[in-house]
């Protein structure tokens, strides 16, 4: 599923997608838990949570 990423950096503000799995998500019953405990993807995505400042499911 594609999640997008909403980062702050210095003021700063900047999207980034992502690719996580569909499984992943589900296992999950919050977004960013699964972006910063899910073993499968943080094989595959790093998420800096500290300048992460929103998550949503990109349709």
């Amino acid at each position: 599923m594609k999640v997008r990423l909403l980062f702050v950096d210095d003021g700063e503000y900047h999207h980034e997608t992502v690719e996580v799995p569909a499984t992943s998500i589900d296992a999950h019953e919050r977004l960013i838990d699964c972006l910063r405990e899910d073993d499968a993807v943080q094989k595959t995505v790093f998420v800096d949570v500290d300048r992460l400042v929103a998550a949503h499911i990109d349709d």
